[in-house]
């Protein structure tokens, strides 16, 4: 780890660290508290997929159902109106939307083979995006000169490296410059997120031979033809199951850094607070 202890985390004049985990466990609010100093720079990965590496996909998604309504066809040809998402670090709907849901396409869903594509293009820019976190950190210092760092990563983090790979290249390059930061959920916390979820499911990454068991087991249980899922069900019945698969990813990577669990985040109300968490953590780790 770059800090060998908590005394060295608390005296160091560049903090830098990575927080992962499960999305809706505090990693944006964290970063989002932190930035509001004015002393942390806050690098979004999720952010930068949606603007730096799958914009352009997003806004010709947009273009394509804009050229199904004559009106709109016409000033599209016309260059008349510009047609481009607004992502931003808290609304990153354009990004999940694009992503979409494989199923029955008169319900909203994708051909599965259109759904793995635009998956593939999701793992590329996720990578892309973690690999860039070193020029944002050089960038924070250099343009803003703001000493501290940290990197809002994406839920599905653990599902784009290998955390039992050494040399694994994206995990090799955040923990030679940042702290990785677990942020470790209880049962309580993942029965909450399933709740959450059932009730608004939404697009999200999975590692591709999950996402190809989970695919064929749906079919299998349901009885259904690729034509006759309902979107919003399968991706109802795969997230526990890829919660449930993340838990040892995450857990693999936290032996790079360090761990704090979500009702620890949940208390906490300024930065100092966050100081003295990410400290005892180190303690933790040490003894």
């Amino acid at each position: 780890m770059i800090y060998r202890s908590a005394e060295e985390w608390r005296n160091a004049q560049s903090k830098r660290i990575v927080l992962f985990g499960m999305s809706g466990l505090g990693k944006t609010y964290l970063a989002t508290m932190l930035r509001q100093t004015g002393d942390w720079f806050h690098y979004s990965v999720d952010y930068r997929i949606g603007t730096r590496y799958m914009g352009e996909y997003i806004a010709d998604n947009f273009k394509r159902e804009a050229m199904r309504v004559p009106l709109l066809r016409e000033l599209l040809m016309s260059d008349s109106v510009y047609i481009a998402s607004n992502i931003t670090f808290e609304n990153l709907a354009p990004l999940s939307t694009y992503l979409g849901k494989p199923g029955s396409q008169s319900r909203g869903g994708l051909d599965f083979d259109e759904y793995r594509r635009r998956q593939n293009q999701h793992q590329r820019a996720e990578i892309a995006a973690l690999l860039d976190t070193r020029h944002f950190v050089e960038r924070a210092d250099d343009i803003y000169r703001i000493p501290h760092f940290v990197c809002d990563s994406g839920g599905s983090i653990c599902e784009v490296v290998d955390p039992t790979d050494p040399d694994d290249p994206v995990l090799q390059a955040l923990s030679r410059d940042l702290l990785m930061v677990w942020i470790e959920g209880s049962d309580a916390h993942t029965a909450e997120l399933v709740r959450r979820f059932d009730r608004a499911p939404k697009p999200m990454y999975y590692q591709p031979q999950f996402l190809e068991r989970a695919w064929v087991a749906y079919r299998v249980e349901k009885g259904l033809d690729e034509h006759e899922v309902n979107p919003d069900d399968f991706i109802r019945w795969t997230y526990a199951r890829a919660l449930a698969h993340r838990q040892p990813r995450y857990a693999a990577m936290a032996k790079l850094g360090v761990t704090v669990k979500a009702e620890e985040v949940a208390e906490i109300r300024s930065p100092q607070d966050f100081d003295d968490l990410i400290a005892l953590a180190i303690a933790r780790k040490e003894s």
